[in-house]
Order: C-alpha cells, then structure tokens, then sequence
C-alpha cells in the first residue's frame, strides 16, 4: 500500500467524521420540562405485575409507545386523584399521538387494591390507562426498590382506614423502553405534553 492510498483512504475516514459531526449538530438533544435522566445509572429497567385481568405484565408489552409509569392507591384523597386526572388533560392535548402513550398506575396498597377494584378505578380517569398491581409483598418491594420509590403504611383510626405515604412523582420511558424523564409533581399538563411531543417524534 503507497503513500497515495494511504492519503485518500485517510481522507475519505475525515470525510464520514465529518459528516456525522454535521448530522449530530443538526439533530440537538430535546428541551425537557421535567428531570431528564436519559443515559442515567441504570435502574427501573423493567417490571413484572398484573394486570385486572391477572395477566403478568412487562415493559415489553408496551414498546412502540412511551410509557408513563405512576405509583399510587386507589383511596388516596390528593396527589393520585389530581396526577391521574392531569395525565388525562395530557392525553387531551397529544390529541392523535395519545394513541401513542400509555399510562401506567402502579398500586402501592395492593392488600386493599383489588384486580376488580383497580379496573373500575383507573379507566374512570382515561379508558386507556392501565392499573398495575404486584402480586404480593415481595414484588411490591421489588419494583419499588428497582425504581427507586418511596411507600411507608401510615396507621389510622382502624386497621382498614390507614393511608399510603408514597413517592408522587412518575417516570417516562421512550417507544424504545428506555427510561428518560422523571415527572416532577404538579408540573401541569401542558409541561409533560411538550416533553412527550419531543419523545414521540
């Protein structure tokens, strides 16, 4: 090999540098409203829960959509209530591509939210949303610690009547399953259907 070809051949490698630098600077890193955790320490890689129907369900049942994933309870007097009825606000301005979200509410008081219980509740809210239940103890924190969620039994007046303490925020996955937004709570719907807008194109 001459000092020729070394020449065009080291130039043509210039050449493709060049032009994937060119197209890296013309495809910018989106603008999120929320916590952007896109190539963060690896946690919440996956789940296995039930559906209302008792169907195990993973992230995989999901690709092709971006996912928001909530923990919550059903009898929650505040932040489940309000989060849910702001994810349907949310689904309201994605119009079309709301077909392309699904929502996930996750129960963290699964003793007390039942498979018939979570299928009436969380469709009240959208009729595409889906509530989530682990199927014991074990699994409950099991996904709370691969997620990294807080949730602590608070006693009340009887043994039934205690409440949920519990992380309010939620995550979001893109169509490829990979986690890239935490939800800060509250932020209103037009923040997160912005950041979903920018994830869907």
């Amino acid at each position: 090999m001459n000092l020729s070809t070394l020449s065009i051949r080291a130039a043509r490698i210039l050449m493709l540098s060049l032009l994937v630098l060119t197209v890296l600077a013309c495809s910018p890193k989106p603008s999120f409203n929320n916590v952007d955790i896109t190539g963060g320490k690896a946690f919440g890689t996956d789940f296995s829960l039930l559906d209302p129907d008792g169907k195990v369900r993973t992230l995989a049942d999901f690709k092709g959509k971006a996912v928001i994933m909530f923990f919550g309870y059903t009898q929650c007097p505040d932040i489940c209530p309000t989060t849910l009825t702001e994810m349907q606000q949310v689904m309201t301005l994605l119009g079309p591509q709301a077909n392309q979200v699904q929502v996930l509410f996750v129960t963290v008081d699964p003793n007390r939210d039942t498979a018939a219980i979570l299928k009436q509740y969380v469709p009240a809210f959208d009729a595409r949303f889906l509530g989530l239940r682990p199927a014991d103890e074990a699994a409950l924190e099991k996904v709370a610690k691969d997620f990294k969620i807080y949730y602590k039994k608070v006693p009340g007046i009887s043994s039934g009547s205690y409440t949920m303490d519990h992380t309010a925020g939620s995550y979001v996955f893109d169509p490829e399953g990979n986690l890239r937004l935490y939800i800060k709570h509250a932020q209103g719907p037009e923040a997160l259907a912005h950041d979903l807008k920018a994830l869907l194109k």
